[in-house]
């Protein structure tokens, strides 16, 4: 269910992430996405994955993909849509470091209700990277378009953004993550953020 790279050799040092959602933040959403054909970049995403991974970040994909548990596509058939995925990046000069999905079925139509740790709103794919590739929880980000993406990292002990077409950048009222429009603007807050930290 992943594609790690794991830590440089002689690495011990913890490392700060950002876990990004597929659908809606890295790529176009298609409602359960069965064609790799269908896989488009969003404008500007695997430019802001470039500067992310160059401030020192690893970039690790979370996803629910319960078209498999719901039986309309294949595991084998998801690898090949992430294989595409892989491929725009690396035409685009950058790549992702690890790929984690939860093929589990929601258990009803709520989509922030969960019946397993590993599936947002759980924390367990993050919680696996981390332990995966050494990385710092406390100094992460999840940057995703639902609720079920803040919550999965707010589970984790990271901090969140929220993407949302109108949103500007700030923390809505009493919410304990930030907002921003697309992964772009996202982008720049955690680097903003990460330099005033450092």
């Amino acid at each position: 269910m992943t594609t790690p790279q794991g830590p440089a050799a002689g690495e011990s040092r913890s490392r700060p992430a950002v876990f990004l959602d597929r659908d809606g933040t890295l790529i176009e959403h298609v409602s359960y996405l069965s064609d790799p054909s269908l896989v488009r970049l969003l404008p500007g995403a695997a430019a802001a994955l470039a500067r992310l991974r160059r401030a020192g970040f690893v970039a690790v994909l979370a996803t629910n993909q319960s078209a498999v548990g719901r039986g309309m596509i294949t595991e084998g058939r998801l690898h090949e849509i992430h294989a595409e995925l892989e491929r725009q990046l690396d035409r685009e000069g950058t790549a992702l470091d690890a790929i984690y999905y939860c093929p589990d079925a929601p258990p009803g139509e709520d989509q922030a209700m969960t019946t397993t740790s590993r599936r947002k709103p759980g924390a367990g794919m993050l919680l696996e990277a981390a332990a995966a590739l050494n990385l710092d929880l406390g100094g992460s980000w999840m940057v995703g378009d639902l609720i079920s993406d803040v919550l999965a990292g707010l589970n984790a002990g990271c901090r969140t953004i929220l993407l949302a077409p109108d949103a500007t950048g700030e923390r809505p009222d009493r919410a304990p993550y930030l907002t921003a429009p697309d992964l772009a603007a996202a982008a720049d807050l955690i680097l903003e953020l990460h330099a005033d930290i450092r």
